[in-house]
């Protein structure tokens, strides 16, 4: 845990995760195995990131490369052939867009931690963050597709320009936690994505995050081409 931050942070952050976990496993019919994959990557990620694993940040390479590189093959494995027509025949695609209205309350937790200092200004919407953009237009474009009164064309678009928003400041982030590679943030850099529940949010949060996008992006185009 953070030294000195406040235990609601925490508290709003986990709750936000295991919401989108839950949505998504809602919104992809259920698929126990899936999920348990998730929680189970989850839990070890939350234990290393307790027993300060993460806070080792002069090796090489960093440990934070135990949370980004799985979820990097994880998301490719999911994009194959194979697994985006289960996403096709499964994926409740009136709904999954809703899924982004997550990035919300994100946000302002990320809003907190850089007041409390835990991260730096870029990583919020006082700085370069603009992820809050596609939170806040989520609930519109979902429920204007849902109605019928959004093109695909127009949701494809969106999904690339989301997708777009959280790969910028996913490597900000990266770039501002204090290991050799650090480019930004040195006057105050990003230490709570190393501990517990803030880990989740590159380890369950920002994957689930970025393979919605691709996954949409993906069926999107195979609807346009058929």
């Amino acid at each position: 845990m953070i030294e000195g931050l406040p235990n609601w942070i925490s508290i709003i952050f986990l709750v936000v995760a295991i919401f989108t976990i839950v949505f998504f496993h809602i919104t992809h019919g259920n698929p126990k195995k899936l999920t348990l994959a998730i929680v189970v990557i989850g839990v070890i990620q939350s234990l290393l990131a307790y027993s300060s694993f993460y806070l080792t940040l002069d090796g090489f390479p960093p440990r934070i490369a135990f949370i980004l590189l799985p979820n990097l093959v994880l998301i490719i494995y999911g994009c194959l052939p194979k697994q985006i027509e289960w996403v096709v025949k499964n994926r409740n695609t009136n709904l999954i867009t809703f899924l982004h209205t997550i990035r919300i309350p994100v946000e302002i937790v990320l809003l907190y931690l850089f007041l409390n200092g835990a991260v730096p200004e870029l990583m919020s919407f006082h700085g370069r963050n603009f992820d809050i953009l596609a939170g806040t237009t989520a609930p519109i474009i979902g429920f204007l597709f849902y109605k019928g009164k959004m093109s695909r064309r127009i949701l494809l678009i969106w999904n690339f320009l989301g997708l777009g928003l959280i790969l910028f400041i996913l490597v900000n982030g990266i770039f501002s936690v204090p290991t050799p590679f650090q480019q930004f943030g040195f006057d105050q850099p990003n230490i709570a994505l190393l501990y517990f529940p803030f880990v989740l949010l590159p380890a369950i949060v920002v994957p689930i995050v970025i393979y919605t996008h691709l996954s949409e992006i993906i069926r999107l185009k195979q609807d346009k081409v058929s």
